[in-house]
């Protein structure tokens, strides 16, 4: 699957970052622009119909640089517009499931926290993994306390599902992150929050070659 998926940088959404809505999808378009091979929707406080409405407009965004769309936990969403895949939480239908309502279609990314969890989405079918925070992270600090650099590169030899390392994961770190044998790295703020989100989205991808 990892040849199939063909992915470095997964971008994952927060639209909470921008003063407004056309500010929110002219960042990823910045980023697909420069080099994002994915960008997951990952809005979880917006109602299914907004969610709907942003899904189509990504669909069409993502299309236009030929990146793929991974849409966070929403089957029937992913399947509406002809998304490319949908990543699913622990507390998400099951990766069976996902595959069998969409027929098959849909790639079918998890995330998980701790190798246990790991082994288990590869069990269960999952196509790729998500795998941390392995960094200090706002973002992430519901799930506990980071996961460390020992822990991914356990993760990365023990499963042979594609591992994207998200956490906390700033440019200086990349170096270490493919080190420990993970497939690329998931990143929000390292990129959204950027002054340049293009440059060093390109920064990124040269990292991670």
């Amino acid at each position: 699957m990892g040849e199939d998926l063909d992915l470095k940088l997964y971008l994952i959404t927060d639209r909470k970052l921008f003063a407004d809505t056309p500010s929110f999808f002219n960042a990823v378009e910045d980023a697909l622009g420069g080099g994002a091979g994915a960008v997951q929707l990952r809005e979880k406080d917006v109602t299914i119909r907004e969610l709907l409405s942003m899904a189509y407009l990504m669909r069409k965004l993502t299309a236009r640089y030929r990146a793929k769309l991974f849409i966070n936990d929403r089957v029937d969403v992913a399947i509406a517009v002809e998304a490319d895949g949908v990543h699913l939480g622990l507390s998400s239908i099951p990766v069976f499931a996902a595959k069998k309502a969409s027929k098959g279609r849909l790639v079918v990314g998890v995330s998980t926290h701790t190798p246990g969890e790991a082994a288990n989405a590869e069990k269960e079918g999952a196509d790729f993994i998500t795998f941390g925070p392995v960094y200090q992270t706002p973002s992430k600090l519901k799930y506990g306390q980071p996961v460390g650099i020992n822990a991914l590169k356990k993760v990365c030899s023990e499963v042979s599902l594609p591992v994207f390392a998200i956490g906390g994961i700033t440019e200086d770190r990349i170096g270490e992150i493919v080190d420990c044998g993970s497939e690329g790295v998931a990143m929000i703020s390292a990129i959204l929050g950027s002054k340049d989100i293009k440059k060093t989205t390109e920064r990124i991808l040269r990292y991670l070659q």
